[in-house]
């Protein structure tokens, strides 16, 4: 089942999930599960509220709840770039279940490479040092969806976009993954992907980010508060209005912390 599917969210909510294992990567407790409904089947990830460590830095609400927050946000925009996502029941309790996404082996969009070994059109976003001390350079693609996701990233307030979490689908979608810890009323915006940092918004992008401010005036800000707080949903109007206001891919704050640590 590929994350287009009309079906998905249906699969995921009511579907019967059998867990087969276990990312051991994940910081909390993330399952990758089998799902069926109906004689559909696909596979899911699925990350249970009781599996989550405590954040003192996102004391409300849990990461299950912002991860399905988040792909509603995308949703409300017009932006395919979240993975379905529900909150349901599951094995072990209530938990985030979103539909796994088959990758192209050897096709990352975010890569590190020696300096000028890069793509032609990739934006490079940090100059480092591998572990054997040569130059290398953290770079990403320039592909339109990863540029949405950019955006996305900036709207959700993402304080934890890897490398990693930039998935390209084998359908050749773009798709961001793991978004627990954003939505936050504070700016923790770090992210791998500033390659169009001072850089104009595309028409695209503010046409989504248009309808995504007349959905928060209207239901969407009501699904919204079951998954975060009063002070987070307005943060999130007000980071959408900026944007608005001057759309223009901000720079990072170097009072901030702006890329995550891993990278990937």
């Amino acid at each position: 089942m590929l994350p287009t599917d009309p079906g998905a969210a249906e699969l995921l909510l009511r579907g019967d999930i059998e867990i087969e294992g276990r990312l051991v990567d994940a910081s909390n407790a993330t399952l990758f599960c089998a799902i069926e409904l109906d004689g559909v089947s696909a596979q899911c990830v699925y990350k249970p509220v009781a599996g989550e460590r405590p954040l003192w830095d996102f004391p409300d609400g849990t990461l299950a709840g912002r991860e399905v927050a988040s792909y509603l946000v995308a949703c409300a925009a017009g932006w395919p770039l979240i993975p379905p996502t529900v909150l349901r029941d599951g094995p072990v309790g209530p938990g985030m279940v979103q539909l796994w996404v088959d990758t192209k082996e050897g096709d990352d969009l975010v890569d590190v490479l020696p300096p000028r070994s890069f793509p032609p059109g990739w934006r490079p976003v940090l100059h480092a040092r591998d572990r054997h001390g040569d130059p290398a350079v953290v770079v990403h693609s320039d592909h339109p969806a990863v540029a949405r996701l950019a955006a996305l990233d900036i709207v959700i307030n993402n304080a934890d976009r890897k490398g990693g979490h930039v998935l390209h689908g084998t359908d050749g979608g773009v798709y961001g993954v793991d978004h627990g810890i954003s939505l936050h009323s504070e700016n923790k915006l770090r992210t791998v992907l500033w390659g169009w940092a001072g850089e104009p918004l595309d028409d695209e992008v503010v046409d989504g980010l248009s309808t995504l401010r007349a959905a928060l005036d209207g239901e969407l800000r009501e699904t919204l508060a079951a998954h975060l707080t009063v002070r987070e949903v307005k943060a999130l109007r007000s980071r959408v209005a900026r944007l608005l206001a001057a759309p223009v891919y901000p720079t990072p704050d170097a009072d901030l912390r702006p890329i995550p640590w891993p990278i990937f």
